[in-house]
This record gives structure tokens, C-alpha cells and sequence, in this order.
């Protein structure tokens, strides 16, 4: 339940602190003095978006903060789910700062406004004139009919069994587009892949087969110029190894009388040595050299067809083109093998159809089961608020498998006698809609297991004994959940176990909102006021005192 809520800077607030009731909390006061706005404030630290026209000194952030005792509520696993610490004292703030930038800390902790709208939302319910008008929406209707009937598990898990249905279908549906969009492909490419295949470039060395060519076609140049070569070493009169052989011989003359001239002569036999191996392969490739057109075309066609597929792939060598190669491969194999992968989809898919289908059926008997204890509970609790020949008809249709079911709802009502029931929309007045949201919410307090409701002028449209009720049935409604009620009749005033005062206060340079606890002799005066005016007669002091009496008041004077 909220122990403390703090509001500074905010609107017409101040600075503002409300400490209520484990119980009932009423809160009143004049028109435009703040009540609304600090169920804005309250909005605010549960998430909601922030504006910084509502800072009341612009040049100053505006905090929020609201202590709740969850101790009872069994929360861990919510703060588990979002990586929180729990502490069953949990602290919620809210700061805005002028510049427009807003942050969100629970137990001090950073967080990002989901994170706090969802633990905020296990925290405290918002009851306001909004709802009741959600009331006539048909998702709304079924949500409450679930929540009621405490489907909400079930209803969780068709849901997830739902959306993994509709996964499938998707992933099956993209998987058919893709397989339609690459059969359209596959002939281009297997005929692009087959030329690949066919050319055989495993093991191919381009720069050889161009290497290779180029001697080819200068084979007659280059066998002049190893025959010249080969009469420069060693067939000519005046070759290179004639020339070495004759110095070493005369260096082998003279060698013996110095070290020096013996190394040259070792120096120059060496040298001779390398050049008659050189003139010995320069004479065999001289031999082999022949030109050979036949093999010139050969290697010609070969290069010409690698070059040609180089062209049309746009890669420079053949490592490129086997690239390609790979990459064809991969798109036509993977073509016959989405066929496999579309039969396990659909079969997958026709599965889970299945699974939501026999799920939602069990979730429609579950519903419908319900129903008629909830028109009967409806209708005898709008008796008891003033409406005896009201009838409360839930009309249940069913249509194709949706992420809530199977199942279609209209809540359809009336209060006269004799009159067919309708859907809300038509048939309920203002205080009609507040009375049936009302005792919707009290059928719903022991299905929930929220520590705080609050309840934004429940009571539009009501007054007298009704109102009375009214008061009687929020009582025990606290006895399970911490209700804040901001009212504007006596009789819900005098029912609260804390009753608070909103007001405005008229300073020299502005007006600022404050609250605070009324003493039981202030109660009776406000209730007074409430029933009479600002100037009440002793006979709206007695009504007051009346109206406290019936909660057990103790009054003196």
C-alpha cells in the first residue's frame, strides 16, 4: 500500500505530503483546488509522459516520490523480471527538470519509464472517468469478464501458444514469398552455374596458361636468340668458356706464388663451372623450343573462355570466378532445399493452429461458464445501489482464433422494467456507467492482488442513500485493498477512515494547492459544508454527525 506520497514542484503544488489510511482515504475539497492535479502527479510516478508547462517554479525540477509497503504482495518475481533488488519497502520517483528531461528511479535505482509503468502497475490502480467510458469498448469488457472469471492465466497462455502461432504462418508465408522469388531465379542461375561447372576451374593457373602462350607465339625469336647466346659461351671462336678456360690456365701458372693469385684462379674456375651449366641449359631450351600452333590454339580457346566468363561475372581472375561459382551453388541448393524447410513450417504451423485452436475452445467454455454468475452478482449489486429492475446480459459470439480468443463480447444492460437490454453505450446514463463500473470493480477486488485503487469521483451522478451505499460498499473493498477516493458527497466523505482536505491557498505572488488531515471536528464541518453550503445550518452539523455515526465514529460536543 502508498505509506507516503511526496509532490514538489508541481502545478499548483508546492510541496505536498499525504501520509493515508491503510483503509478508506477520502479526499474533497473546492472546485479547482488540486485534487485532479494531484491525481496527475500520481500519474506521473506511475509512468505516465511528463510536461514542463506543469512545473510551478519553472527554474526548479519537480520530484515525485511515493513510498509503498509491498511486504504482502508477493512481488519478487515482477522485480526479478525487470532486474531489480526487492525491498518491501519500495520507493518510487518521478524527477522533471526545467530543461524537459525526465528520469525514473526505483529504490534509488535508475530506470527507464516501461520499467517503472511496470512495477508501477502492480502497485496502484487508477480508477478515472477515462475507464468508464473504456467500459463500453469490447476488449475492455472481455478483459474484465477474464479478470473476473480468473481466466487470466489461461488466457496468458493461449495467448503466447497464439502468438507462436502466428510466427509460423509469418516465417511460412515469407519463406513461400522467398521460395516463389527464387524459382523465378533458379533457371538463370543453374544456366550461369552450369557454365561455371562445365569450364572446370578447380586447379586452373591463368598466369601459366598466359606465360605458356606468350613463348609459344615467340618461339623463333627466342631460338635465334638462345643460338647466338650459346655461341657467345661456348660454341664460338671467341666464346666466354674459351676465354675463362685459357685465363685459368695462365692464373694456374702463377698461383703458386701467392696466396692471392690462387684464390683468383679457385674464383675463376668456379665462374667457368657456372657458365658451362648455363650454356648446358641455355643449348636444352634452345632444343625445346618449337613452335606449336596447335597448342597456341588450345591455350588460346582456354584463355578466351576464362576471359570471356571473367567479363560476365565482372571478377578479374579465376579465384573471383569461383567465388561466383560458390555463391551459385549455394542459391540453387538452397532453393531445393526450402521445400523441405516450407514442409516442416507448415507442419510445425498446422500444429500450433491446432494447439490454439483446442486452447481457445477451453478458454471459450471457460468464459461462457462464467457469465451467468456474473449478470446475476452485477445485477444484485446495482439493486442494492438504487437500480432494482436493472438486467446485466453478457452476448457472447465466437469468429476466427485472435490473440484474446475465440470469443466476442458485448456486456449489454438496462435499468427500466421491461426494456430489452443494450449495449452500454446506449443505455447507461452517466451515474448509470459510474455505479456499474463501481460494483464491477468491487466484484473484481478479490481477484486482484493489487496493494492500492484509487477512484477518481466514483460517485458522478449519485447522491442520497445510494450514496450511502455507495460509501458502505468502498468500506469493504479497503478491508482487502488501500482506497484513495476523491468524492465531492458527504455521505462517501463520512465513510472514509481518513478524510483529507484539498485547498487553495492565496499567496502574495501566486496561489499554491496544499492538503491536509482533517480532525474529526474539522470532518464534521466540511461534511456540513458539503451538505449545505459554505455557511451550514446546525441542521447540516446534525446530518454530519449522523453520517460519521454510521461508520462508528465516536463524536463528541
Amino acid at each position: 500500500m502508498l505509506v507516503d506520497l511526496r509532490i514538489q514542484n508541481y502545478a499548483l503544488i508546492e510541496q505536498l505530503e499525504l501520509r493515508p489510511s491503510a483503509l478508506l482515504n477520502i479526499i474533497t475539497g473546492e472546485t479547482g483546488a488540486g485534487k485532479s492535479i494531484m491525481l496527475g502527479a500520481i500519474g506521473l510516478l506511475l509512468g505516465n509522459r511528463a510536461d514542463t508547462k506543469l512545473l510551478f517554479n519553472t527554474a526548479r525540477k519537480c520530484v515525485i516520490e511515493g513510498q509503498f509497503d509491498i511486504s504482502g504482495y508477493q512481488l519478487q518475481d515482477i522485480f526479478e523480471s525487470e532486474d531489480l533488488d526487492y525491498d518491501a519497502q519500495c520507493i518510487l520517483r518521478r524527477e522533471i527538470s526545467p530543461a524537459g528531461k525526465s528520469r525514473a528511479f526505483i529504490n534509488d535505482t535508475p530506470v527507464t519509464l516501461e520499467t517503472l509503468r511496470t512495477i508501477g502497475a502492480n502497485l496502484m490502480d487508477i480508477h478515472s472517468q477515462h475507464d468508464t467510458l473504456l467500459l463500453g469498448d469490447a476488449v475492455f469488457q472481455l478483459n474484465l469478464l477474464d479478470l473476473y472469471a480468473n481466466l487470466v492465466p489461461t488466457r496468458a497462455q493461449y495467448g503466447n501458444s497464439y502468438r507462436h502461432y502466428r510466427k509460423l504462418e509469418a516465417d511460412l508465408k515469407a519463406l513461400e514469398s522467398q521460395v516463389a522469388q527464387a524459382n523465378k531465379e533458379l533457371d538463370y542461375h543453374s544456366f550461369l552455374l552450369n557454365e561455371l561447372e562445365e569450364a572446370r576451374l578447380d586447379g586452373e593457373d591463368q598466369e601459366a596458361l598466359e606465360q605458356e602462350i606468350k613463348q609459344l607465339e615467340h618461339a623463333e625469336e627466342i631460338k635465334f636468340k638462345l643460338t647466338h647466346a650459346l655461341q657467345a659461351l661456348s660454341d664460338g671462336e671467341y666464346c666466354a668458356t674459351g676465354s675463362l678456360k685459357e685465363a685459368s690456365h695462365l692464373l694456374g701458372q702463377v698461383a703458386g706464388f701467392t696466396n692471392g693469385l690462387r684464390e683468383l684462379k679457385e674464383r675463376l674456375d668456379s665462374c667457368l663451372i657456372e657458365l658451362r651449366d648455363i650454356a648446358g641449359e641455355v643449348e636444352d631450351t634452345e632444343r625445346r623450343t618449337e613452335g606449336d600452333p596447335v597448342r597456341i590454339d588450345e591455350l588460346q580457346g582456354r584463355l578466351n573462355v576464362l576471359y570471356n566468363l571473367q567479363r560476365k561475372h565482372q571478377v578479374r581472375d579465376v579465384d573471383g570466378l569461383l567465388l561466383v561459382r560458390d555463391e551459385l551453388r549455394r542459391k540453387v541448393s538452397s532453393v531445393l532445399n526450402l521445400d523441405k524447410e516450407i514442409s516442416r513450417l507448415r507442419k510445425d504451423a498446422n500444429g500450433a493452429l491446432a494447439t490454439v485452436t483446442r486452447q481457445a475452445a477451453k478458454l471459450s467454455e471457460a468464459r461462457q461458464k462464467s457469465f451467468p454468475k456474473f449478470e446475476r452478482e452485477l445485477a444484485l449489486l446495482l439493486v442494492e445501489l438504487g437500480m432494482p429492475h436493472s438486467r446485466i446480459v453478457v452476448q457472447h459470439s465466437t469468429g476466427q482464433p485472435a490473440v484474446s480468443g475465440i470469443d466476442v463480447v458485448s456486456i449489454l444492460f438496462t435499468a427500466n422494467k421491461g426494456a430489452q437490454p443494450q449495449t452500454l453505450s446506449k443505455a447507461a446514463s452517466g451515474g448509470e456507467f459510474s455505479r456499474l463500473m463501481l460494483c464491477i470493480k468491487y466484484m473484481l477486488a478479490d481477484k486482484t492482488a493489487l496493494p492500492t485503487i484509487v477512484f477518481d469521483e466514483i460517485d458522478t451522478g449519485i447522491s442520497g442513500e445510494i450514496a450511502v451505499k455507495v460509501g458502505r460498499m468502498m468500506q469493504q473493498m479497503a478491508q482487502k485493498h488501500q482506497l484513495i477516493a476523491i468524492s465531492h458527497l458527504p455521505q462517501m466523505a463520512a465513510a472514509g477512515d481518513a478524510h483529507y482536505f484539498v485547498y487553495k491557498e492565496d499567496r502574495a505572488d501566486r496561489t499554491v494547492s496544499r492538503i491536509r488531515l482533517l480532525s474529526l471536528d474539522e470532518r464534521i464541518r466540511e461534511i456540513a459544508q458539503m451538505i449545505s453550503g459554505a455557511n451550514p445550518s446546525q441542521h447540516a452539523f446534525q446530518s454530519a454527525r449522523e453520517l460519521l455515526a454510521m461508520r462508528g465514529e465516536e463524536l463528541v460536543g
